[in-house]
Formats: C-alpha cells, sequence, structure tokens
C-alpha cells in the first residue's frame, strides 16, 4: 500500500468507510456512498483499484419503516492482512475508535478524504463542521487535540442529539481549515469547500 492509498484509508475510516474483521489477522474496506456522491465513490475505488473486488454497484433498498426506496453506491476490499493491521487500530469490539496515536497517522490528505465524507460548509455563515461517529469522549477529545497540534486548528467540541458530537469551526478556523484542504478535494465535491 502506498503512503497516498494508506492516508485515503485513514481518510476513509474517520469517515464513514467500515472495516470489517474476516479472521484473526485480515479485514475488508467496504465504502458506501449516495448516488449523488457516485463520482467520489468511483475516485476511491480507483485510487485503491489493486485492493478492491471490483468497482461500486448501484444498491437499491426499500426502508419499511419510512416507506422510502434508498440508491447508493457500494464497493469493497479484497481481505488482506493489511487491512487487518488498520482494523486492530481503529476498532475495539467491532466499534470504531480514535487511537491515541491519530496525530501521527494522518496528513492533510487524510482530513480531505474524512470532510468530503463527514464535513459540511455552511456558505451563509462561513463555518464548516466535521460530524462525528459515536466516539467516546475522551478519543474525540484526543482527536481535537491532534488537529490543534498537526494542523494549528482551534475548534468547538459540540454535542447533538443521542449523544452525537460534531467539530465546529470558527470562520477563522474554517478559512485555515478549507486552505488545508482545497489541493485534495476532487471536483465532484467542491461544493463541500465552496468552489
Amino acid at each position: 500500500m502506498t503512503r497516498q492509498q494508506e492516508q485515503i484509508v485513514i481518510g476513509c475510516i474517520l469517515g464513514d468507510a467500515y472495516l470489517q474483521k474476516t479472521g484473526k489477522r485480515n479485514a475488508r474496506l467496504r465504502l458506501e456512498h449516495s448516488v449523488k456522491q457516485k463520482e467520489y465513490i468511483f475516485w476511491k475505488q480507483n485510487e485503491l483499484k489493486n485492493f478492491m473486488q471490483d468497482r461500486p454497484k448501484l444498491i437499491k433498498r426499500y426502508n419499511p419503516v419510512f416507506r422510502k426506496h434508498y440508491r447508493y453506491y457500494r464497493c469493497q476490499s479484497h481481505s488482506t492482512p493489511i487491512f487487518g493491521k488498520l482494523q486492530r487500530l481503529f476498532y475495539l469490539d467491532n466499534k470504531k475508535q480514535i487511537p491515541p496515536n491519530i496525530s501521527s497517522l494522518f496528513s492533510k490528505l487524510a482530513l480531505a478524504v474524512w470532510f468530503m465524507d463527514d464535513g459540511y460548509y455552511y456558505q451563509k455563515d462561513k463555518i464548516a463542521y466535521i460530524y462525528l461517529s459515536q466516539f467516546p469522549v475522551n478519543q474525540i477529545k484526543c482527536l481535537a487535540q491532534a488537529l490543534k497540534s498537526t494542523y494549528g486548528l482551534n475548534l468547538k467540541i459540540e454535542i447533538k442529539k443521542k449523544g452525537n458530537y460534531n467539530f465546529r469551526f470558527s470562520v477563522v478556523e474554517t478559512a485555515k481549515l478549507l486552505e488545508i484542504i482545497k489541493p485534495y478535494v476532487i471536483k465532484s465535491m467542491s461544493y463541500k469547500v465552496n468552489t
């Protein structure tokens, strides 16, 4: 795995991806994105193609509770020890976690991929958010500290309903964040950084 591929995968893990354990040492990476993010998932698949089983496939599902049809794209990797190592680092008892050494693990590219997955820029207020998985508070604080020590980004941790959290960036901090990630944001996701 190249350094670039590793950083894309780390960004995906912090965001929407899932690493499924497949034995004692192996795991596979699963990617899913909405139809409107079709180009984004195809970009991920192309960047990681030597690990992937096939190209993203359109999935159609019906949710009987909400009585709605959903369409999204999914693809997954082959099962390998490389993903197994990352699964052991980022998961505990099949729950996603933030490793203590996170600041040494992710680059600007990983930050950009994470933002493309879970970030949003509000044009009206000129502020950005990154929505977080349900990590424990101490791990969220560790991640916030990593962003501060690595990139000088100061942010506010906000609690949302049902124990969900997000990172909120002020106008000044948003400008710093966007300057860091814009060179890595792909064209189809440029709406997330106001370009």
